[in-house]
């Protein structure tokens, strides 16, 4: 007998009841998917209905908990938040908690559904309850992986870049600690280095040379730029290297090669000329620590260098810079051999460089000198400083992470970076100068030491009064700013999408182009 004879058969009573049963049953299902959903935003509430209410109440309290406490941290704590994310024992303690959160709220929503859920279900139905247990389930789960894991990120990259309290340095400040981080000073001084080390190169030279002093209080800072070719430099008194080099100076004798004893020259050479005379995990940078400091007059504390390759990936991790492009920027080219450049950045107001691009923005040569070229390296620099947002930092976190852990070496200490932090973010919004010391102002093969110390004072000076001073540092705002079409020049149209170009070469290249001594 088939199924309509039966239901013909059936009282029009016993039809009407099963139905009925079966359209509870279906609003029971839309019901307990519903509340699922609900239960997933507000932990607790579909258990609630449930029927389970204290296990629900205890759960909604705890989650109310949490998200006030995280709420309160985001909106009056983000310093707090800032110190633990340079601490790696508290990005573990992150990682494990949000693992945990993680868990958990995929038991509740599990747990929520299967209270909800009628007892009879058809197949279908019974994949559209769990389809959605899963999609509730990921939607809450990814942002709490994903800040997971960049807490395990961050705690590689803080441990591999930052000095540990097991490094050696032979300049770094003794008496520095989480309680006195500048070791009583009003100012940090650090050493910015640009080297072109590579698998390629015989070592590292530091081509680009920028002191930063730092007012501890106010973030107002000085870009001291050094030309890499600055000759016959002083050793501090009193340092191991003022002892080992006759008359305290980095000179060799009248037939030695003078590329040899240019400031560019003193992270390689003098490990190798003195072997052991410093006692430093990185004796090249600390040599070019003391032969900053005596060029500038200024005690300094630390060290960054960053990989001029790597600047490249850094740029591209950073989704590009847009800087101000005053004077046309070549793209190679060698003077020497009349060999014209590839290409031109040419002039424009706000043009977006990618990684490849902002590289020659800094060390393109052909066409201009050094001092231009300090200049557009500072102009670099302070791009970075100026549009590195957070949001932007976040979205691109693990990019920059890899690319740092790569390019950078540092002294500072893992236990200052609380303090580096705060000030980083007064630097942000203070007063940035600079000066280049040109050769409007020295001549770098035979300098007048006394007179760039007094300029430093100067500028130092200056700074602290919150003042700028034309005649001793320019600011760097205004130096790098647009300042209309070049002199014979039609006026460029602005571009955020440069014309491709080959990237600057891994391979030693000729003494004009970026890589080169």
């Amino acid at each position: 007998m088939d199924e309509g004879a039966q239901q013909e058969r059936e009282p029009l009573s016993s039809q009407s009841g099963r139905n009925e049963k079966g359209r509870r049953r279906r609003r029971a299902f839309g019901a307990a998917l519903g509340l699922t959903a609900v239960g997933t935003i507000l932990p607790g509430t579909g258990l609630f209905a449930a029927g389970r209410r204290k296990v629900g109440l205890t759960i909604l309290a705890l989650f109310v908990a949490a998200a006030g406490l995280a709420a309160y941290l985001v909106l009056a704590e983000q310093r707090t938040i800032l110190h633990w994310v340079v601490r790696p024992g508290a990005l573990v303690v992150i990682s494990v908690v949000l693992s945990t959160v993680a868990l958990a709220w995929v038991c509740v929503i599990v747990a929520t559904y299967r209270s909800l859920r009628p007892r009879r279900l058809g197949r279908a139905q019974q994949a559209v309850g769990y389809g959605l247990v899963l999609v509730l389930a990921a939607g809450a789960v990814t942002p709490l992986a994903v800040g997971g894991r960049y807490a395990l990120v961050q705690k590689s990259l803080v441990e591999k870049v930052f000095a540990s309290p097991q490094s050696k340095s032979a300049t770094r400040p003794v008496r520095a600690s989480a309680a006195d981080p500048w070791a009583g000073k009003d100012r940090v001084n650090v050493l910015l280095l640009g080297g072109d080390g590579g698998p390629d190169r015989m070592g590292i030279r530091t081509d680009t040379v920028i002191v930063a002093s730092i007012d501890t209080k106010t973030g107002n800072t000085v870009l001291f730029s050094l030309p890499r070719n600055l000759q016959n430099i002083p050793f501090p008194a009193g340092s191991p290297l003022a002892d080992v080099y006759p008359n305290g100076r980095f000179a060799g004798g009248p037939d030695s090669d003078p590329l040899e004893w240019m400031l560019n020259a003193v992270y390689l050479n003098v490990p190798r000329q003195h072997p052991g005379v410093l006692d430093s995990d990185n004796p090249g940078a600390d040599a070019t620590k003391l032969a900053a400091s005596g060029a500038v007059g200024l005690t300094l504390d630390y060290y960054v260098l960053v990989n001029l390759k790597g600047f490249r990936q850094l740029v591209d991790a950073l989704g590009g810079i847009t800087v101000d492009v005053n004077t046309r920027v070549s793209i190679g080219g060698e003077t020497d051999r009349n060999l014209p450049p590839a290409g031109w950045i040419e002039p424009g107001p706000n043009q977006h460089l990618n990684g490849a691009m902002a590289l020659w923005f800094a060390r393109g040569r052909f066409g201009s000198d050094d001092w231009q070229r300090m200049l557009r390296q500072r102009c670099a620099i302070n791009a970075i400083v100026r549009q590195a947002d957070p949001m932007r930092l976040l979205t691109r976190y693990e990019a920059l992470a890899r690319v740092t852990k790569d390019i950078v070496m540092t002294d500072i200490p893992q236990g200052v970076l609380p303090a580096f932090v705060d000030l980083s973010l007064k630097v942000k919004d203070a007063n940035i100068t600079s000066i280049a010391f040109t050769n409007e102002i020295i001549n770098s093969g035979n300098p007048d030491y006394d007179l760039i110390h007094s300029r430093v004072q100067g500028a130092l000076r200056a700074s602290e009064e919150g003042r700028t001073s034309a005649d001793i540092a320019d600011s760097l705002e205004d130096a790098c700013a647009w300042k209309g079409a070049p002199t014979g020049t039609p006026a460029p149209v602005p571009t955020t999408k440069p014309a491709p170009a080959k990237e600057p070469a891994d391979k030693p290249a000729p003494a004009n182009q970026p890589g080169t001594r």
